[in-house]
């Protein structure tokens, strides 16, 4: 889990946002990418549930509140610039607001 440490060092964009890619916990599936800012950190520390600042909507939003398709959190790590988060989480249903398992399902390239 992040330490207290960690968060002070964390490095956030001109906005205050600081990007958290979601990872499940198992697999190491990539599930999705969202933008926190230091208050929803604390609150996704507090609650044990993914919350994330919402750039369109100018909002937070506690990922699943509406679909039920919440992002329990097990490990949270930073990078060697505290400038990008890595979210281990137990993803309950789809993590894409699309209902695909991932918001990664496309490729720019054919198999």
């Amino acid at each position: 889990m992040l330490r207290k440490r960690g968060i002070l060092n964390l490095k956030y964009d001109a906005s205050g946002l600081i990007p958290a890619i979601i990872q499940d916990y198992k697999t190491g599936e990539v599930l999705m990418l969202a933008y926190m800012n230091k208050e929803s950190l604390k609150r996704t520390l507090k609650l044990k549930k993914a919350c994330f600042w919402s750039r369109s909507r100018k909002q937070y939003w506690l990922k699943g509140e509406t679909s039920g398709h919440f992002q329990f959190i097990k490990e949270i790590y930073y990078d060697c610039d505290a400038d990008a988060l890595l979210i281990k989480a137990r993803q309950v249903g789809p993590a894409c607001h699309t209902g695909n398992r991932s918001c990664f399902y496309r490729s720019l390239r054919k198999k």
